[in-house]
């Protein structure tokens, strides 16, 4: 159920780390300022994919997806940033890497509470299925039930989840994560820390996106103030403007559920019910009979959209386990090299 809704968040109780991003003057070349500027840009690009042409698309299923697909590019295009960079992992201040390490095992902990409630809602399918079979018989057994299966639907779906409950804490470690450290001497390392502001920026606003549908409460949902001088600041700022206040509409409304093609297979549902407990009016018959069919078709929409959703999780999930691996490893290969012991440290950390 919809929860009254909370006061907007602020974002940086810290104090705002895009200062460290512009020093006085600039020793930034023109080959970083062109590295950094693509890849700007591209993450301007992504952000735009999720401005909604209609308010409606917010919180589809398919819109969630478009998202997780865009966090995808973007952390996608921060590793071939590092690589553009030509910045040896053992030039890598240990801060940096401190910072790479916590974020990632972070987001890990999201993916997996994401995981856990797409797997969990889907799971509410096999109900469903009983429901339709059930109903394709005119025995009042089977519609007794139909309408066991209807409550136990209606149960699960309902249920809350503590791996999604507990996002709220790890969401709040992330904010203070935007704190970046600042660089000295190292015009590639600013570079790059400018570049890991945007990717964070974007990576915890729809996490919070993500735990806010399926928490149905307005206090996951951040509002992130953002400096005007990335390019990609201003379609952030009204992507996310547009979607908050969506969000919010529909939380304070009183829906039962935010999720949209959840909240489709809802309306089946009650419309379903009453006439399966008090008996199929002949007369009614046919609307009975595309009630049933509505709900088989919306039901099939819920499941293939979770599905999809989970697999772009997944794809998130081991491009941010993959990218902790390679570093590591490089951190290792450094360290055998140098005879220093960051790798050692870092394992330690790990």
């Amino acid at each position: 159920m919809s929860r009254p809704q909370d006061p907007h968040r602020g974002f940086f109780p810290f104090g705002n780390p895009f200062r460290m991003l512009s020093p006085k003057g600039s020793d930034l070349s023109p080959w970083l300022l062109s590295l950094l500027s693509r890849f700007e840009l591209l993450l301007e690009e992504g952000l735009k994919k999720l401005m909604p042409k209609n308010k409606e698309d917010i919180l589809t299923l398919s819109w969630m997806k478009l998202a997780m697909e865009s966090l995808c590019e973007t952390h996608n295009n921060i590793n071939t940033l590092i690589t553009e960079l030509q910045l040896p992992v053992s030039d890598w201040e240990e801060k940096w890497v401190d910072v790479y390490l916590n974020i990632s095992v972070k987001l890990l902990d999201l993916c997996n509470a994401f995981s856990s409630e797409l797997t969990r809602l889907n799971q509410g399918d096999l109900f469903l299925k009983c429901v339709l079979h059930n109903l394709q018989s005119d025995s009042g057994e089977k519609y007794l039930q139909a309408r066991s299966s209807l409550d136990s639907w209606r149960q699960h779906v309902n249920a809350n989840n503590p791996r999604i409950e507990n996002c709220r804490a790890v969401l709040d470690s992330l904010v203070k994560s935007l704190s970046l450290p600042k660089v000295k001497n190292s015009p590639k390392g600013k570079v790059l820390m400018r570049a890991f502001y945007g990717v964070k920026v974007q990576t915890v606003y729809i996490c919070s996106v993500f735990t806010a549908a399926w928490s149905d409460s307005t206090k996951d949902l951040f509002d992130l103030p953002v400096s005007e001088k990335p390019s990609w600041a201003k379609v952030f700022t009204e992507m996310q403007s547009v979607v908050n206040a969506e969000i919010r509409d529909m939380l304070s409304s009183g829906r039962t559920t935010i999720l949209k093609e959840l909240e489709s297979v809802d309306a089946s549902v009650e419309k379903l019910y009453p006439m399966i407990q008090d008996g199929v009016d002949p007369v009614k018959v046919d609307c009975f009979k595309d009630h049933v069919m509505e709900l088989g078709t919306q039901a099939e929409y819920l499941s293939q959209g979770l599905d999809q959703l989970l697999e772009e999780v997944d794809s998130f999930f081991k491009l941010t386990l993959s990218g902790r691996d390679v570093l590591l490893c490089n951190l290792r290969s450094s360290d055998s090299i140098s005879g220093n012991t960051v790798g050692e440290d870092v394992d330690e950390q790990v």
